[in-house]
């Protein structure tokens, strides 16, 4: 379309688009222009009210109370609600005779304006419930973003799967993954962190920003060490996490494991068709001033693999640490006895629930005949 009306057409969608985005930062300027639109929509509703009630009832003035709950911080959000309820009461009085299912309508009405009024000053984030959910929804993208492995070259694969306790969607469950600028070496830590879902969701955030800033920059021992002292400076009850970190060279397939309190890693030997348990053991961060880091060494072969996984996933109320390695090597076996494609989705999808987040992460050498049927890079 050209034309005049052509180009409005783009500049109404910016300008809307802008206005979306001004809101979603919580400014002054867009809670203002808001709430003048919401007042302008509760006078013409006041308009209608006087002209044919029943056309615009007490009980439709709802709608606004409801829309500025869920878009105004609590300010604007009481000068929005008084101006409504004064509108709806003077709707009502204006029909002279006030029948009963008015004023049971009138009553509810006043009291839905309280609770509103009552329920936003509580909100501890001084935000409202829309604009809350869009923040929180912003902080879980940015925690599973670290979490996405870069292309990786011909010959290797890496996937992972996670589940949130409770299914909110916000786990303590997360993964750091960083690939040098040779893509030579890879190196990925997964951290399990103290809590469930939400309770954990903020703590893991922070602690994924932090490892973010060391992964690359110092070597695994070191960036333990530093990690753990981020965590004691937290001062935190139950600040502690465990994690396992791998640096492995994609040349040779040569690599190491270093674990903090972390379940053991399975190794996939393709010759015997078996998991084997890893051996690297250690004391989760955040507990003491220096923890206890063991590491193991070796080399992955065409054909074999390496997994991770959290403690959700071998652990519940009525089964210890052996037995559900055990169940998790059986499991594994039997998932990749088809191929490793998805492989971490369905180990995770036979884990019982519980109330513990869950995640597995499999990094896997191709073996040299399906080098050319397999895309470089990462499946999540």
């Amino acid at each position: 379309m050209t034309g005049p009306r052509g180009r409005l057409v783009p500049r109404v969608a910016r300008f809307a688009h802008e206005r979306v985005l001004g809101w979603r930062t919580g400014s002054r300027q867009s809670q203002v222009l808001v709430s003048a639109l919401l007042l302008l929509g509760v006078v013409s509703s006041f308009a209608v009210s006087l002209r044919v009630y029943d056309l615009m009832p007490v009980t439709a003035y709802f709608l606004w109370l409801l829309l500025a709950m869920m878009v105004l911080r609590f300010r604007p959000l009481v000068v929005v609600v008084l101006v409504t309820l004064a509108c709806g009461l003077a709707a009502v009085l204006a029909q002279g005779e006030v029948a009963l299912a008015r004023v049971s309508g009138t009553v509810a009405f006043v009291a839905a304006g309280a609770l509103i009024l009552y329920q936003s000053s509580r909100q501890r984030s001084g935000l409202p419930s829309a604009l809350g959910e869009a923040f929180l929804a912003d902080l879980r993208d940015r925690l599973q973003a670290q979490g996405v492995v870069p292309p990786l070259p011909a010959g290797w694969t890496c996937q992972s799967a996670e589940v949130a306790a409770h299914g909110v969607g916000y786990a303590g469950d997360f993964l750091v993954a960083d690939l040098s600028e040779d893509k030579r070496h890879l190196e990925l830590i997964l951290v399990d962190v103290c809590g469930h879902g939400v309770a954990a969701g903020a703590q893991a955030l922070q602690f994924a920003g932090a490892l973010g800033g060391l992964i690359g920059a110092l070597p695994p021992k070191a960036l333990f060490a530093a990690a753990n002292d981020f965590l004691l400076r937290q001062q935190a009850d139950e600040s502690f996490s465990t994690a396992v970190h791998v640096l492995i060279d994609l040349t040779d397939g040569s690599y190491g494991i270093v674990s903090a309190g972390h379940p053991p890693a399975l190794r996939w030997d393709a010759r015997a068709g078996e998991w084997c348990v890893d051996t690297a053991r250690g004391t989760a961060l955040g507990l003491v001033r220096r923890p206890e880091l063991h590491a193991t060494e070796g080399r992955l072969e065409p054909g074999d693999a390496l997994m991770f996984y959290t403690d959700g996933v071998v652990e519940t109320r009525t089964a210890d640490l052996d037995a559900g390695i055990t169940w998790l090597q059986r499991t594994a076996r039997e998932a990749v006895s088809g191929g490793f494609d998805g492989a971490a989705q369905r180990i995770i999808e036979r884990v019982a629930r519980g109330d513990d987040d869950r995640a597995v992460l499999i990094l896997h050498r191709l073996p040299a005949a399906e080098y050319g049927r397999v895309a470089p890079g990462s499946a999540r």
